[in-house]
């Protein structure tokens, strides 16, 4: 495709509907060193192709949608309300914030996908808790602990998400690694929505520090980055009302347009691997493998793994 940024519309069949995008030849991802140089018709035609792979996974949830109508050369906005100006058949969620509401874009087709590609949406950001089901927003269906480097050691990465995955699987929790597009791992538990974000929160967090405790010269739990050092940061503050996680296979608004991608565990230990292995031109292939086919297609309760903790913790 053109590059030329006076391309001004290209239309883009979803379903029953047809979607504008404009100026696809505006440039978001600027070239340089050995980032490739990326339009918003990439972004786009990405978003299309790995539709059928993205949307499971934001269907019924309220996103926070990380914009950049510039490109990352220029500001960036993260919007929570839904403009006016949107179409109409966008589903919405409003959702219940201190002193009043926010109307939420929630993206449950290619359509709504590709209008928020137009709107050079660049990231994805996912509440953890749906719509869609019986406990509502205040009960999620996914637990994630945020595996974060002091720096760009990967090696501390793969270490610490091998250690949390045994320790999950003590417990009986199967569990899903992802990249993050960035620097490190997200580790994703389905949770079959009984409980509340307060006693998921909690219950990551007591995770979290006995997997410390084991590691202490590794791994840390402590907020502020001033108490961290060289450790690698447990972080489980996203399980919490209103917060968010990028969505799998969401494109980041880094250098290259890499991509947060789901892993199979056998791929944890591949040669070359990192956090920003795949972008938009490769992260469609890795999507095709099914990489957490493995995954229980239901979650689990928390009763039996923290008794199982309790027993671990003496």
């Amino acid at each position: 495709m053109s590059s030329d940024p006076d391309d001004r519309v290209r239309t883009i069949r979803a379903g029953r509907r047809t979607v504008e995008i404009q100026r696809p030849g505006k440039v978001l991802f600027p070239g340089g060193g050995d980032a490739k140089e990326y339009t918003k018709g990439d972004l786009a035609d990405y978003y299309h192709s790995v539709a059928p792979y993205l949307l499971p996974h934001l269907r019924g949830r309220p996103l926070m949608l990380e914009r950049h109508p510039d490109g990352l050369d220029g500001p960036r906005f993260m919007q929570k309300n839904t403009p006016e100006h949107y179409p109409d058949w966008v589903t919405r969620a409003e959702v219940a914030k201190e002193g009043g509401t926010v109307t939420h874009v929630v993206c449950d087709d290619t359509a709504t996908l590709l209008h928020l590609a137009d709107q050079a949406c660049i990231t994805l950001h996912r509440w953890l808790s749906r719509t869609d089901r019986a406990g509502g927003l205040d009960h999620p269906d996914r637990l994630v602990f945020d595996l974060d480097p002091a720096g760009d050691d990967f090696a501390a990465v793969r270490r610490a998400a091998g250690r949390l995955h045994e320790l999950l699987d003590e417990l009986g929790l199967p569990s899903a690694p992802m990249t993050t597009g960035s620097r490190g791992l997200h580790l994703v538990v389905p949770l079959d929505g009984r409980h509340d974000f307060d006693e998921v929160r909690r219950f990551a967090h007591e995770v979290a520090e006995f997997a410390e405790a084991a590691d202490p010269d590794r791994l840390t739990t402590a907020a502020r980055k001033s108490e961290r050092g060289d450790r690698l940061y447990l972080d489980v503050q996203r399980n919490a009302y209103a917060q968010t996680a990028v969505a799998p296979y969401t494109v980041r608004a880094l250098p290259g347009a890499p991509v947060a991608v789901p892993l199979a565990w056998e791929q944890l230990d591949e040669p070359g691997l990192d956090a920003r292995r795949w972008t938009i031109a490769d992260a469609v292939d890795q999507a095709r493998t099914d990489p957490w086919s493995g995954l229980p297609s239901r979650g689990r309760a928390l009763g039996p793994a923290r008794r199982r903790l309790a027993e671990l913790r003496g």
